[in-house]
């Protein structure tokens, strides 16, 4: 947590920014994984927490603007919650910590609302993403549930947006030291990508480090031999002499700041030339989008940076063919790139995802591309200092998706065909940093984590 007074004046430009009004901010339940009491572990919504600081299910708070009041609603435990769980701050006392003026039963809100509504009041409410919000959002608001994401407060995202954006002081110190523990996390990981060991062994080294800082994980882990399926859950592959294995993983510190870090690490501890002269590619296109990051730059430009650096080196390699600048500009480069450069990151992974990526990643006259590729670009806007993003560019051979362009003779003006045959099973590998973007232009985030070849390979032995 951060001190009261940094709590109180986001609430305060809150307020300012959005004019008039009541703010709903509604909290998140616990969820059962296969029975009620047994639940998933629990995660505040990441709004909440900006703004309220309490890490509990079964809280919501409301801002009135107009009469300058704030108050927290939710329950004291009973006796039977002392029994079970043991005893927890009181309601009242929570409030402190984030300087909060008042607190009600959550029995109350209901009726504070409702109160609300009959004087033809706006209630400002944020997009649900959750089952729950949606029912309690019909309940509390009158709403049909399947409409009530459509009655959101647009004024409400922009108003959150505009803050969390830009990382202060303190976030970056502590955005640092997710990544600090990401370079430990890889630390324990490459060296246990080991021929005849599975994926899941490799998870656990990391999980181990998370819990031994304090962290969990920011996302459940992706990591897998079969890099080419890009958000590949499944951890059970037995490694084996000659695979690549993609890591893209994560850590959330204590103030529940998130890393997010990939490296593709050689099974056993050497690449192949093959796979030096794919991952070589890829470090290059990084390092150019990486150099390319500053204020004012569109990042739709930094993608296409990384973009035209892969044709270039694909084209060296016989992969590709023709004019460079053309071949991007149709979008032929998507058949081994076709995800989004990066994206935001901060207390989300994904940062403010559910606040809708056309309002976070874009702007109004900078609308979201249809190519292939280009089209699951997160974030094109222009960046400014303050805000920490990922660089996260990849190489990928998907043999259905090969199949399908030759077959339909996609961009075959660009593509060799016969040549990219020879690397029909060369999997997919990705290397990804985090970065802060400064009034100078941007430095990484946390202390180095080995990427180029030598490094990789020095950290992968035993």
């Amino acid at each position: 947590m951060f001190t009261p007074d940094t709590y109180r004046a986001r609430r305060n430009r809150l307020m300012k920014d959005i004019g008039s009004g009541l703010v709903l901010f509604l909290g998140n339940e616990e969820v059962g994984m296969n029975y009620a009491a047994n639940i998933y572990p629990f995660r505040q919504d990441s709004t909440f927490l900006y703004f309220w600081a309490v890490d509990q299910p079964g809280v919501a708070a409301v801002i009135d603007i107009d009469q300058g009041t704030e108050t927290l609603f939710g329950d004291d435990q009973t006796m039977a919650d002392i029994v079970w769980s043991g005893p927890l701050p009181t309601l009242a006392d929570r409030c402190a910590p984030a300087g909060i003026a008042s607190s009600a039963p959550l029995s109350a809100l209901a009726g504070r609302l409702g109160a609300a509504i009959r004087q033809g009041r706006r209630v400002h409410f944020l997009a649900p993403y959750r089952a729950e919000h949606t029912a309690k959002l019909a309940a509390l608001l009158g709403l049909h549930a399947t409409i009530a994401r459509d009655y959101r407060s647009e004024a409400f995202h922009a108003a959150v947006i505009a803050q969390r954006s830009y990382k202060s002081a303190e976030e970056v110190a502590d955005l640092d030291a997710a990544v600090d523990i990401s370079r430990q996390m890889y630390a324990a990981a490459m060296p246990a990508a080991q021929p005849g060991r599975h994926e899941y062994e490799v998870v656990a080294e990391i999980a181990r480090v998370a819990m031994a800082h304090g962290a969990r994980f920011s996302f459940p882990p992706i990591c897998s031999v079969h890099g080419e399926t890009l958000h590949n859950p499944f951890h059970r592959n037995l490694m084996q002499a000659g695979d690549v294995m993609i890591l893209d993983s994560g850590a959330e510190t204590a103030r529940y700041n998130a890393s997010d870090i990939t490296r593709t690490i050689p099974v056993g501890g050497a690449f192949t030339a093959q796979q030096r002269l794919i991952y070589e590619m890829v470090l290059r296109a990084q390092l150019a989008a990486i150099a390319a990051v500053k204020p004012g730059v569109r990042y739709l430009d930094v993608h296409l940076v990384a973009a035209r650096s892969f044709a270039a080196d694909l084209k060296a390699a016989g992969l590709m063919k023709g004019d460079v600048d053309e071949a991007v500009a149709a979008g032929a480069h998507a058949l081994f790139f076709p995800h989004g450069l990066g994206h935001m990151l901060g207390m989300d992974v994904h940062d403010m995802e559910n606040l809708e990526e056309r309002l976070v990643g874009y702007r109004p006259g900078l609308e979201r591309s249809t190519q292939f590729g280009l089209g699951y670009l997160r974030l094109a806007r222009e960046m400014e200092p303050g805000f920490v993003i990922t660089v996260e560019p990849g190489l990928y051979f998907i043999p259905a998706l090969i199949d399908q362009w030759k077959a339909d003779g996609t961009n075959a003006a660009f593509l060799d065909f016969a040549e990219i045959e020879k690397f029909r099973d060369a999997r997919g590998y990705r290397i990804e940093d985090d970065v802060l973007v400064t009034s100078e232009g941007n430095r990484l985030l946390g202390p180095p984590i080995p990427k180029t070849v030598a490094e990789v390979e020095e950290a992968c032995r035993v």
